[in-house]
């Protein structure tokens, strides 16, 4: 009775020097008394009871009923088989780009073997936080700032991993770390501010470049499709002008040939010849007349003062046009009146004679 009053003091002396959050779990256990050796026991699913017999390990409790010697038999831990949340304190940790952070975490851990968390260490929960604490500064130590944010999902994985190999021989299993806050000092906080603002500004311009840069391809595309319709244009034009001049010749053509036809067919009958005589020597007077009239220096025969001898001369020209040449002697013999009849000054009824009586 002694002994037992003595550990209830010691539990109460516990409650009263320090609050219940800030104990570690072996004080809390120490405060939650352990349950009592009643020979018929019944075990909660989700826990494992350690039962030492005589002081030493007897054997573990399994969910159910249970029955235990007197006396000799004695509870000694009291293990939770299910998913366990800590919550990793604050802490202070320095970066491969030497900054210093605040950064704590969210640790998920069950026990698997309840000898091992037993009797493999004092505080279970205690040791894992301690070492999720140290495993956390050395990750942290390996990345600089901007990978920290970056790559939180492989830092937890990585601070898993090294509990998970240290925590082995203590039968317990990290399940998952999480990092829930990252601190960083306020100056550096500025800095990381307007490295964002930068950055914002950054692919703003690009993005207004990139704006301008396709503004000016589609620009310079559309002076190109317009140039190219242009020449077109113009080429088409020029063609269709082409065309034009070239069916305004033909029928040039085709009516001088008519005209030609129709004088040939003229000249063949009675007195055609006398008539293109006197034709001649008209158009031969008239465009030295218009000579005249339209411009001060005139090109004029020696003879100007003599417009007989100007009729005689177109006359001559024209009998020449209108003689056979000496290679067509096989043409039929032409008529009496189709042959240029001989000038005869004194004749007022010949060519030359109109042409004399209209001079004078």
């Amino acid at each position: 009775m002694l002994k037992i009053k003595s550990s209830a003091q010691w539990i109460m002396s516990c409650r009263r020097r320090l609050p219940v959050q800030w104990m570690t779990a072996a004080q809390q256990r120490c405060l939650s008394s352990l349950p009592m050796n009643t020979i018929v026991l019944f075990v909660p699913q989700q826990e494992a009871w350690v039962v030492e017999r005589m002081g030493r390990f007897h054997r573990i409790l399994e969910p159910g009923l249970n029955i235990l010697i007197p006396f000799l038999d004695r509870i000694r831990y009291v293990q939770s088989l299910k998913e366990i949340v800590i919550n990793v304190p604050e802490q202070s940790a320095v970066s491969l780009d030497n900054v210093t952070l605040q950064i704590d975490g969210v640790l998920y851990l069950r026990i698997l073997d309840p000898y091992k968390a037993s009797y493999g260490v004092e505080d279970p929960e205690y040791a894992v936080t301690q070492l999720a604490q140290t495993t956390m500064r050395s990750e942290l130590g390996k990345l600089t700032l901007d990978k920290v944010f970056r790559e939180r999902e492989s830092l937890n994985a990585n601070i898993v991993d090294a509990i998970n190999q240290a925590s082995d021989f203590w039968g317990i299993r990290c399940l998952r770390y999480e990092i829930k806050d990252i601190h960083v000092p306020p100056r550096v906080k500025e800095s990381m501010q307007m490295q964002v603002e930068a950055e914002r500004k950054k692919r703003a311009m690009v993005l207004e470049s990139e704006g301008t840069r396709e503004s000016a391809i589609n620009v310079a595309e559309g002076n190109k499709q317009a140039q190219i319709l242009a020449s077109e244009a113009e080429k088409a034009e020029q063609i269709n002008k082409a065309a034009g001049e070239a069916n305004a010749i033909l029928a040039k053509a085709k009516a001088r040939g008519e005209a030609l036809r129709v004088l040939s067919e003229a000249l063949m009958e009675q007195n055609g010849n006398a008539a293109a005589s006197l034709t001649i020597a008209e158009q031969y007077v008239s465009a030295f007349s218009k000579l005249a009239q339209e411009s001060n220096t005139i090109l004029l025969p020696s003879n100007t003062g003599n417009i007989t001898s100007m009729v005689t001369q177109a006359l001559s020209i024209y009998g020449t046009l209108t003689k056979p040449s000496p290679q067509k002697s096989h043409s039929p013999a032409l008529s009496d009146s189709d042959r240029i009849q001989p000038l005869d000054p004194e004749d007022p009824d010949s060519t030359y004679g109109r042409a004399r009586s209209l001079g004078e």
